[in-house]
């Protein structure tokens, strides 16, 4: 039951941060509400700077404080850095709003380890970014071995230890500089900069202090070293002063508090990723939590990528060698020889009821696996590289299908395994080989390193669970370097990976949807929605009872403040546009539209082509005729992203072309005057001859009707359509949208304009190349 912690009495208006709501906001936190509380979710579209987060905010947060409701949380879910930032923003808005009488809605956002860890943090205790995790999780089982059941001491006196570890340096008289403390988010913790070791063991003090605090049989919450529940929204960096200040673990603290706050934000795999649900919030993941999926049209591509599972060559090599370190000393009773015990081995595998026989048939079947894997890789690369072993840097990534994407079937690796004796339990088995190695491994060896054998025996269990139909399996090389590798060995140059890809992603999505109370889905790109439906599994839900309520706002701001042109020009297909840098007819169209729209737009206009090859070639021709600064976006990093960003915002007008499958084409805010054209050329669909792309294709066609609509058009109008809502977002902004490609100006056997919602059908007018410039003319001298 919720906690009231206002008045008794909660309506949204008290909680909504602004003096008033839009009326398609007012309408869509009242459908939500009332969806919510019949065990439903409601699914918005509401177009960019239309007010969705504060909408979702206010109906969650609504159904949290009335005493009446079962909810007590809200758990925020986003793919996107920005929103997640804008869902932060909102929230400190609403607290400052408040009745006077209310406390504020406490609320966290959830952050990886290296984020929260003040060793990570500061690059001390040989902890940085790359070995956080690792780290991490061997320090921690050191430290609960030291104080567990038979331990050689308490977690207060490690805690103690190391407190002491600064203050002995002042007992000794040194006239140097005092105690050396780790510092971090601007506050000094209790701790030195160094690991601290008792007896000769490594130990995490913030960890063992943590523990020294959490109550035997109580709820872990009493382990937080600060009240929360009136601080309103702790940000990260204020959740690591509070908790490493007090000496506690940043961490640990912030899992303790996830049940307990209003306001949860997080990323999709803290719902969807198995492991992360099993291990970190699972808390949040009942009938008590009100969702909200932002950013919903990438719902089902991120849950497709968080339920396929896979193994590396590398990783498989490392499992072959776990098992081997466990298997000898057993085997060959080389007692003195080896790490690891043999009567400590038999002890483990009595428990986890495995045999030392099936250690050996996994370690077998691995390294089998691994030679047929070098084979097919070796066969593959001579038929498509000949002499590909004189130059591995000309190697390009590859997938290997194990079937006929568009055949469902039993794959060629499980047939080879069958015909060479290792049958599905072989498979299956391999999951309890690995948990058991990993276990022996972790009681002996202190070498904070994360086994491999867990991660393989999973993937290689699930490879036998999957279906044929919806879960498609391949090899895929991915392109690394590794100069231990032999000089003419295809491993120097890839890493190779078992994949067994889910297909059909919506069962997975209906399944961890339908753990939760209520809720709301939303984004400016949903429509239509009847697709959406289907492929998230939203309508299986449904059928089982569970209500979904639909509500699609367009812009409420003036029109008269915005002109939208859908450019009738030759498709840009490879058809018709051939290579880039190849010069015809539709790329001359192109062109010459993309200048217009540059040269008679003041300030900074977007461009956005189908993916980074031809974003490349657009930006050349550019440069050759647009007098504004024209800058590329490349497949790079955060920060070469962000740099990028700066530059544009920054300064007189420019042109950045960038792809509409990157990062700058969604979620990022082009408020204000940093914009005031978007310009889209043609259709941005994945590239269909890939053998993943066939296959998810097929599983569509089968499950759904039409595979390539929604698998392949649908998401990509909704990329188009991203790109164009960052122009208008506020009521006193002014711009140009532009749509180039006769698929969206006219109707044709594979055109798009009816995946577009109404209002945008409406208000896309098709022109001719010739006439572009004369709508913009007209368009800005009337805004002047």
């Amino acid at each position: 039951m919720a906690v009231a912690t206002g008045p008794q009495s909660v309506t949204w208006q008290e909680v909504f941060g602004h003096p008033e709501a839009y009326p398609e906001q007012a309408d869509g936190i009242e459908t939500a509400i009332q969806t919510a509380r019949d065990d439903g979710f409601a699914v918005v579209e509401g177009a960019c700077g239309t007010g969705k987060t504060m909408l979702a905010l206010t109906a969650g947060i609504e159904l949290v404080r009335d005493p009446d409701s079962d909810y007590e949380r809200v758990f925020v879910l986003t793919s996107v850095k920005q929103q997640l930032r804008q869902f932060e923003a909102d929230l400190r808005t609403i607290n400052e709003n408040l009745p006077t009488d209310w406390k504020p809605v406490s609320g966290l956002t959830l952050v990886g380890k290296s984020d929260v860890c003040p060793y990570s943090r500061e690059g001390c205790g040989g902890i940085d970014d790359s070995t956080v995790y690792d780290r991490c999780e061997g320090l921690r089982d050191r430290t609960r071995g030291l104080v567990g059941d038979g331990g050689r001491t308490s977690a207060e006196a490690l805690a103690k230890d190391a407190r002491e570890q600064q203050t002995g340096l002042l007992d000794t008289g040194s006239t140097t500089a005092g105690p050396n403390y780790l510092e971090t988010a601007g506050d000094p913790t209790p701790y030195p900069k160094s690991m601290p070791e008792y007896e000769d063991v490594e130990y995490c003090p913030f960890y063992a202090n943590f523990l020294a605090d959490l109550p035997e049989d109580g709820d872990p919450i009493e382990a937080v070293p600060f009240d929360f529940d009136d601080k309103g929204l702790i940000a990260t960096e204020d959740l690591v002063s509070l908790a490493a200040g007090a000496g506690s673990c940043p961490h640990s603290v912030m899992g303790a508090l996830l049940p307990h706050v209003e306001v949860v934000v997080g990323n999709y795999y803290h719902a969807f990723d198995p492991t992360t649900v099993g291990t970190f919030t699972g808390a949040l993941v009942d009938d008590s939590t009100f969702v909200i999926c932002d950013e919903a049209h990438m719902l089902e591509p991120r849950v497709r990528d968080l339920v396929s599972v896979g193994v590396g060559d590398r990783t498989l090599r490392d499992a072959e060698s776990e098992f081997t370190r466990v298997i000898q000393p057993v085997k060959f009773d080389d007692a003195g020889k080896s790490t690891v015990d043999a009567e400590l081995v038999r002890g483990e595998l009595q428990e986890a009821d495995v045999t030392l026989r099936e250690l050996e048939e996994t370690r077998d079947f691995i390294r089998d696996l691994r030679e047929e894997l070098d084979r097919r890789v070796t066969a593959h690369l001579d038929r498509e590289y000949v002499g590909w072993r004189a130059d591995l840097t000309e190697l390009d990534d590859e997938e290997l299908p194990l079937r006929d994407p568009e055949e469902p079937g039993v794959d060629e690796l499980t047939e080879w395994a069958d015909d060479n004796g290792h049958d599905e339990g072989t498979w299956v088995r391999a999951e309890a080989t690995g948990s058991a190695v990993a276990r022996i491994l972790d009681s002996v060896e202190e070498d904070d390193k994360r086994r491999a054998a867990p991660a393989a025996g999973r993937a290689l269990a699930t490879w036998a669970y999957a279906d044929h139909e919806k879960h498609f399996r391949e090899i895929e090389l991915e392109r690394t370097w590794d100069e231990m590798e032999p000089p003419e060995s295809w491993r120097r140059a890839y890493n190779a990976r078992l994949s067994v890809h889910n297909c059909v992603p919506g069962e997975a999505i209906a399944e961890r949807l339908g753990d939760f109370g209520g809720g709301v889905l939303m984004s400016a790109t949903l429509e239509p929605i009847d697709v959406f439906r289907r492929v998230t599994g939203l309508d299986a839900l449904a059928d089982d009872g569970r209500p979904v309520a639909e509500r699609t706002f367009g812009l409420g701001f003036p029109e008269s403040n915005r002109a939208s042109f859908a450019v009738d020009v030759p498709k840009f297909t490879h058809s018709n546009r051939g290579p880039p840098g190849e010069e015809n007819e539709t790329r001359l169209a192109y062109t010459d539209a993309a200048v217009e729209v540059c040269e008679r737009s003041p300030g900074n206009v977007l461009v956005g082509m189908p993916n980074y090859a031809e974003a490349e070639w657009m930006a050349g021709a550019l440069e050759a005729r647009v007098g504004k600064p024209v800058l590329l976006d490349e497949s790079s990093d955060d920060g070469a992203t962000e740099r990028l960003k700066r530059d544009f915002f920054g300064g007189e007008g420019k042109v950045l072309v960038t792809s509409l499958r990157g990062t700058l084409t969604e979620g990022v805010d082009y408020s204000g005057d940093k914009l005031s054209a978007a310009v889209v050329c043609g259709v941005p669909l994945i590239n269909t001859s890939s053998p993943r792309t066939r296959a998810v294709k097929t599983a569509y066609d089968r499950e759904f009707g039409n595979g390539f609509e929604t698998a392949l058009t649908v998401p990509a109008v909704r990329k188009a359509r991203q790109a164009i809502g960052r122009v208008i977002r506020g009521t006193d902004e002014v711009g140009v949208r532009v749509f180039v490609d006769a698929r969206y100006a006219r109707d044709s056997w594979n055109g798009v304009r009816d995946y577009l919602p109404a209002q945008e059908r409406e208000e896309f007018r098709p022109v001719s190349p010739d006439m572009l410039g004369f709508g913009l003319d007209q368009f800005w001298s009337s805004v002047e």
